[in-house]
């Protein structure tokens, strides 16, 4: 009979987990030694958050729930921000804890932490074993958890003790939660609503990221003649380069274009949370009862009018709406597809600039754009370097965008190993800044260790510019804490044992990114970037 920690192993393969992401701790020792006995493959991360961005990665590029494993308190509270970004991310994501031994519980023990109340606020679900029986039920319920409804992560807890004892594991342990089919009525609801616009808009969140939702709602899109707006961070959505591609809705979008979408008299809200950025602080549509007929659709009834009071509020699968209207009679005037499709076009367009403090990263991310591959991989870290990404590469399925849409500094580097760990034929490109890289760029070694052919390209502008640029917004000429000591990035890579280049003027961009593209193996840029460049129009609209 299999112990619990086999027991707990043995139901995550059985769902499709094929990889665990972990730093080792005494805590879990158990467990560790089950997955040695396991198909289960094993990376071990520099730190735990790390591990935890990895996961977050792996899980967006399956589908499945990502898994990492910790030792407790110093270990549990470095994996906590990867918690963070996954409810936030809307990612399916499992931590599992090495507890303190359970007769030590609620004693103040040594690195003992509640974790009900630790995460209690940011995770789908908090489980501590308190019998070894128990695990393989807990673990059933995590996986089902964190993939159904809004898709997030779930915090299993096992003490060390109860890893061992025997804990028979049920023939069937998980229940699958297929997704909820819309009501007749509802359908015929929004079949009207479309008949009826002249001036509709979709809006598409992560909840079309699913097997078969891309090709739905781009087959949707066409038949109504519908343009489509992605939400925040979700580029990959709909291919941009299409006449019906009206641009993201993000941190930056120009006036004129929410504007024009406050005009559509219809929108069509499928697969978002229709949260604060995508809803430009909600304002877009106004808050809470928007001008527009909304037709809101999202797998998760806590969803459904959460936030905006919607016309036709529909608790089920996007894609099953997207099915059964069927026999479109196309919606949009053409005038208002090639009108919101210019207002994007004019955005997006790159012009290149120069700068008397070193590169402007647009024009490095203008270049990538010749040289991504069909099946590319883009990476981007937090930060203002990535602001050149969402607005000007145009993604086209099955090229991805992986950003934490929670803003969490340190994913690029980590997110860029598990990417190509998962993908290691496809072009895997990690772009992050010198503040992101000095968090987590140690999983450089990750990468080196597993022969990844990742391609990491660091803006170097001695900055943690985003804030740098708020400073100067709120208070002109007041810096604190923004400025950066940096260290030789190109002796810190080869010492790892990379490849490296260095971007010091526009000339080197094109030679420098296709030599690094010729050469095998994990490969290194930096950049050495304007912050000039983007602190000019603040600090002039500071002086206004």
């Amino acid at each position: 009979m299999p112990n619990a920690a086999q027991s707990l192993v043995s139901i995550l393969h059985r769902n499709g987990i094929d990889r665990v992401f972990c730093v080792p701790g005494e805590s879990y020792l158990g467990i560790m030694d089950a997955l040695l006995e396991s198909p289960i493959d094993v990376v071990t991360a520099r730190h735990e958050a790390s591990a935890g961005f990895m996961a977050i990665a792996d899980a967006r590029l399956t589908g499945r729930p990502g898994v990492y494993a910790v030792s407790r308190g110093p270990g549990a509270t470095n994996a906590s921000i990867a918690i963070h970004t996954a409810e936030q991310d809307a990612v399916p994501l499992i931590l599992i804890i090495g507890q303190i031994e359970k007769k030590d519980l609620r004693r103040e023990a040594f690195q003992e932490i509640d974790y009900g109340r630790m995460f209690g606020g940011i995770a789908k679900w908090v489980a501590e074993a308190i019998d070894a029986t128990q695990i393989p039920e807990l673990t059933a319920k995590a996986v089902r958890i964190a993939t159904s409804g809004t898709p997030g992560p779930v915090v299993l807890v096992i003490p060390e003790d109860l890893q061992f004892p025997e804990a028979p594991m049920p023939t069937e342990v998980v229940q699958q939660r297929r997704p909820a089919i819309p009501a007749p009525a509802d359908i015929a609801d929004v079949r009207a609503l479309l008949e009826q616009a002249k001036r509709p808009l979709i809006i598409a969140g992560g909840g079309l990221d699913v097997p078969g939702g891309r090709e739905a709602l781009l087959g949707f899109a066409e038949a109504w003649n519908i343009p489509v707006a992605v939400s925040f961070r979700r580029q990959d959505l709909f291919p941009n380069a299409h006449r019906l591609y009206a641009g993201d809705l993000g941190l930056a979008n120009p006036k004129k274009q929410i504007d024009a979408f406050q005009e559509a008299d219809l929108i069509l809200a499928l697969g978002t949370r229709l949260g604060d950025i995508t809803t430009q602080n909600y304002s877009f549509p106004d808050y809470p009862k928007p001008r527009q007929k909304l037709v809101h659709c999202h797998d998760d009834t806590r969803i459904i009018g959460q936030h905006f009071i919607a016309e036709v509020g529909i608790a089920a699968a996007p894609t099953a709406l997207i099915a059964a209207l069927d026999n479109a009679k196309p919606a949009s005037e053409a005038a208002w597809t090639e009108r919101l499709r210019g207002l994007y076009a004019d955005y997006a367009a790159w012009k290149p600039k120069q700068a008397a403090d070193g590169v402007v990263f647009g024009n490095v991310v203008d270049a990538l754009n010749g040289i991504l591959a069909e099946d590319g991989i883009i990476v981007a870290d937090a930060g203002t370097f990535a602001s050149h990404v969402y607005r000007h590469v145009p993604f086209h399925y099955p090229q991805r965008l992986l950003a934490p849409i929670a803003g969490a500094m340190g994913y690029g580097m980590p997110a860029a190993v598990a990417a190509s760990l998962r993908h290691p034929d496809r072009q895997v490109i990690c772009l992050v800044g010198d503040g992101g890289f000095l968090m987590t760029g140690s999983e450089l070694i990750t990468a080196i260790a597993g022969k990844l052919p990742v391609l990491v390209i660091v803006s170097n502008n001695n900055s943690y510019a985003s804030i740098r640029i708020h400073q100067e917004k709120h208070y002109p000429g007041r810096v604190v804490a923004t400025d950066l000591v940096n260290p030789d990035f190109i002796a810190l890579a080869k010492a790892y044992g990379a490849s490296t280049f260095k971007i010091e003027r526009d000339a080197d961009i094109a030679p420098v990114l296709r030599q690094a593209l010729d050469t095998p193996g994990p490969r290194f840029i930096e950049v050495q970037a304007s912050l000039e460049v983007y602190l000019p129009a603040v600090k002039a609209s500071a002086a206004d």
